[in-house]
């Protein structure tokens, strides 16, 4: 098991863990920090002493009904469609490569991708405002023709790790694909 401290593309920083659970199977996990309790009582604050603000001038209290109701609305739909706290990278030499990320809410979603439908993995790079970024990715082979390249999986696109992070992963990933062909 290995611990380090990395960062994001955005400076905030992240996890990765790697287990070898056996010379061709091993598991990567890159975790964000939990929601912050301060961050979300600040917010919360603010829209409802705004709301207090527009109610106290016009004396209606559907703005203060509807500022209660849409912060929790917001709070509980962030926590379960945006806020991913780990992304999980299982490889397994002969089987396949399975990615899962797990939400603040509890919600996981998995992919499996055969070892048979994957050309190789890639760190890619996008031009992303004004830098470039880099990430990880899976090239699938096209069933018909096999130098070609029939479609891109991205990994580890919540968390989005820097370069540093992501050559770790790719390291070992090829270790694994060259041992299996």
């Amino acid at each position: 098991m290995d611990d380090e401290a990395f960062t994001n593309i955005s400076g905030k920083p992240i996890s990765l863990e790697c287990h070898s659970h056996s010379s061709f199977c091993r598991e990567f996990t890159v975790s964000s920090p939990k929601v912050s309790i301060g961050k979300v009582t600040v917010y919360t604050c603010c829209v409802w002493l705004l709301a207090y603000g527009v109610f106290f001038f016009t004396q209606n209290t559907a703005v203060l009904s509807s500022a209660i109701f849409i912060t929790l609305i917001g709070m509980m739909l962030h926590i379960h469609l945006v806020k991913v706290d780990h992304e999980t990278l299982l490889i397994i030499g002969s089987l396949g490569i399975q990615v899962s990320s797990s939400y603040a809410s509890g919600r996981e979603i998995t992919t499996f991708i055969e070892m048979s439908k994957i050309k190789d993995i890639v760190i890619n790079e996008a031009i992303y405002m004004h830098q470039i970024i880099y990430y990880l990715c899976v090239l699938l082979k096209d069933p018909s023709e096999h130098d070609t390249v029939s479609g891109v999986v991205p990994l580890f696109q919540s968390s989005k790790p820097r370069l540093n992070c992501l050559e770790k992963v790719y390291k070992s990933c090829q270790e694994i694909l060259s041992a299996c062909q």
